[in-house]
């Protein structure tokens, strides 16, 4: 489980009641899609021509980009997730972060799923490796715009006993 008990307003959009802004709330369901797709060929290579994964991914990003409605972006996010239960390792992690991301439309806090679970895939990936994951994590920081840098920074530290400690900092 990577959804908190307690809603942190600064995750819930304004117009729920929250402070996150459209704008931001875009900005983190690109990002999510960006930390999913850098280990997607993890599920490619275990499952060739299976498409959920990519096509949930290819919904976030129509989600950020105000052509699909969230719904179907959701849709497309448990496709992702149905896709990542028979399979085990590196390859279920990367489905399922395709999931979450794709779900951050729907409620923002998924983001960190989908990081999470990249995490999670590339340590699998590379089990002779134990700095993978720092790897993985310190990658997907670089790729924080700057505008929900700190938010997700502060959730990451917030959140990170329920995801796995993935967010751990050296």
């Amino acid at each position: 489980m990577i959804l908190p008990e307690v809603r942190d307003p600064a995750m819930v959009t304004v117009r729920r009641g929250g402070t996150l802004s459209d704008d931001d709330h875009r900005l983190l369901a690109l990002w999510a899609a960006g930390c999913a797709e850098h280990v997607m060929h993890l599920f490619e290579s275990e499952v060739p021509g299976d498409t959920r994964v990519r096509d949930a991914l290819a919904a976030t990003r129509a989600w950020a980009g105000g052509t699909m409605p969230m719904m179907q972006a959701r849709a497309a996010g448990g496709h992702a997730m149905g896709a990542a239960r028979p399979l085990r390792g590196a390859a279920r992690f990367a489905a399922y972060s395709a999931g979450q991301a794709a779900c951050v439309g729907h409620v923002a806090e998924h983001d960190l799923g989908a990081a999470a679970y990249a995490i999670k895939a590339a340590s699998s990936a590379s089990p002779e490796d134990p700095a993978a994951g720092n790897k993985g994590r310190g990658w997907q920081r670089a790729q924080l715009p700057d505008q929900v840098r700190s938010l997700v920074l502060a959730d990451q530290r917030r959140r990170n006993s329920i995801c796995w400690f993935v967010f751990d900092t050296d």
